[in-house]
């Protein structure tokens, strides 16, 4: 008996205690999900679009503020003539120097909807857009754009201020129902053995009436939730589902542009690592044939840059000799000398004879070629000596590598300078795979494009991949020899998609590609897409976007900083 008299004391305990943990649990709560926090603009505004403008009016004191744009590029239109009509008559809205316009209606600010017809008329053309702007009377957004200190002032409203005060009522009862209970069960535990069942029942009851009608103090089924007014100024912000929201004041600045996604059929484009090099035509090395020591020409070496001519002298190079050639040059100019002498006295003699007829004439004139032969030799022997090699470029251009020293020793086949045309550069891209003919390709470098024509393709496998080559068309740039590059070319094959600049792709922190899609006036959503290359300037969404929305061409990465 006392086991069973312990238990349901303690049974009556827990249900007395049940209420109130309900009634914590459950105050001001709905039967469905939670409500998120909604995070409203901090000054009342309406959007309305056609197919050629955008139109967000915002109420500020004394009047609104009226932002248009471009529907489909999101550009601001300064110079439209803007009226409305509102329930007081047509009024036309002044422009503002920083492209805004400005309705004058200090009504139309005030708590309420206001229903109104905005005219606009731009450059020739005529557009009506209708809105209805709603002004809440706990808002009240000053002029100058920073309603959030209004937000965070405003007053609360009534049936909240009552639902409010009925639950702090109703928790209070349920805190003096359980002490009555406790303080009765109590007394009646001192007295009578069966006192646990009573407290029991007792406890079931006031559990039951408790869990039915304190827990709906202060809900309302009928009554959607109150969302919280935000006390934050009215900036670029992330709203609970993801999107962005950017006034169009802060889209101005950061210059946001967009345009309509149309699909079409594109070549398919593969994209190739490459790197620029000189034109076999207009390059050459200057190289020594002969190992020597390197000596410049009247002037100097030429320097890096410097402009340079077919046949121009660069630098000179003398062969150094060896000991050995040193002791046989001298042995046979010593030889060359003796038979000169010789035949010197041959010719004076013979000339001294001729006059008398004793020598024949010819015999005097091959005498003559004799001396003039071996002085020829002796002298070729003197210029191997002095004269060094000279050191000419091979084509017009410029000097693109070498540093050549007076004095130093050049050796054989060694290149002394590199000479390139600069205006006539080619690309050579490597493919992992046989291409067919590829008719068009461009470059991307220096955060430029670069066109280029096919000039051919290898067979040799150089480390397992063919080497393709194009020349670069046009003004070259910036470009240099032995900068990388990618390669964009076109093949035979068609594929479908969406082109779209890549300015306009950002990645997530999941490393996914995404684009922003203008989804309202003042509302951009992130989707994830598949893209595939397709030239130096725009990649082609093949996945995750459909054909009439406006897309994000500039400021995307701005937009996907904004937290």
């Amino acid at each position: 008996m006392r086991l069973h008299h312990l238990a349901r004391t303690l049974a009556a305990t827990l249900l007395l205690a049940l209420p109130l943990e309900g009634i914590s649990a459950h105050e001001g709560h709905d039967h469905d999900a939670a409500p998120a926090n909604v995070v409203l603009p901090g000054a009342p505004r309406a959007e309305a679009a056609s197919e050629k403008f955008e139109l967000v009016a915002v109420a500020r004191s004394g009047g609104i503020v009226i932002f248009l744009d471009r529907f489909a590029t999101n550009e601001p239109v300064i110079d439209a003539a803007v009226a409305a009509e509102t329930p007081q008559g047509s009024i036309e809205a002044a422009p503002l120097p920083d492209g805004t316009y400005r309705l004058p209606a200090p009504s139309l600010a005030a708590a309420g909807r206001h229903d109104l017809i905005f005219t606009v008329t731009s450059d020739g053309a005529a557009e009506v857009l209708g809105l209805t702007l709603d002004v809440p009377a706990t808002t009240s957004a000053p002029e100058g754009g920073s309603p959030g200190a209004a937000a965070a002032g405003s007053a609360v409203p009534r049936d909240m201020k009552q639902r409010l005060i009925a639950s702090d009522s109703g928790m209070t009862a349920a805190l003096l129902v359980a002490f009555v209970a406790g303080a009765l069960g109590g007394m009646l535990l001192a007295r009578r053995r069966k006192a646990s069942t009573l407290l029991l029942a007792a406890a079931i009851a006031l559990a039951s009436f408790a869990s039915s009608s304190l827990a709906h103090e202060g809900e309302d089924h009928g009554t959607p939730p109150v969302a919280r007014l935000p006390a934050a100024r009215e900036v670029a912000q992330v709203l609970g589902d993801g999107s962005v929201f950017v006034p169009k004041a802060t889209q101005r600045i950061l210059a946001i542009r967009t345009t309509i996604a149309e699909a079409a059929a594109y070549p398919r484009t593969v994209e190739l690592p490459g790197r620029i090099i000189p034109d076999p035509n207009a390059s050459g090395f200057v190289q020594a044939a002969v190992g020597g020591r390197l000596s410049p020409p009247v002037g100097g070496f030429p320097r890096l840059g410097t402009q340079v001519k077919k046949g121009d002298v660069l630098a000179y190079v003398t062969a150094p000799l060896q000991a050995i050639d040193v002791s046989d040059m001298r042995q046979r100019q010593g030889e060359l000398d003796q038979q000169i002498s010789i035949v010197e006295r041959r010719v004076a003699r013979y000339e001294s004879l001729a006059s008398t007829g004793a020598v024949a004439r010819t015999q005097l004139d091959e005498a003559r070629l004799e001396l003039q032969g071996l002085k020829d030799r002796r002298s070729a022997l003197d210029k191997v000596r002095r004269e060094p090699e000279p050191l000419v470029a091979p084509v017009d251009g410029i000097i693109a590598d070498g540093n050549p020293v007076a004095g130093q020793i050049a050796q054989t086949n060694a290149m002394v300078f590199h000479i390139i045309d600069p205006a006539r550069l080619w690309v050579e891209a490597l493919s992992y795979e046989a291409l067919p003919r590829l008719q068009r390709a461009t470059a991307r470098a220096g955060g430029r494009e670069l066109s280029l024509a096919f000039r051919g393709a290898g067979f040799a496998d150089r480390n397992q991949s063919i080497p393709i080559h194009f020349a670069i068309e046009g003004d070259v740039g910036s470009a240099r020899v032995g900068q990388f590059v990618t390669v964009l070319a076109e093949t035979p094959d068609q594929q479908r998609g969406i082109a779209v600049p890549r300015s306009s792709i950002v990645r997530g922190s999941a490393g996914q590609d995404l684009v922003f899609e203008h989804v309202g006036a003042e509302r951009f959503e992130p989707r994830p897409v598949r893209i595939e290359p397709l030239d130096g300037e725009r990649v082609l969404v093949s996945q995750g976007l459909a054909p009439g929305r406006r897309i994000v061409v500039q400021g995307a990465e701005l937009l996907d900083h904004v937290r």
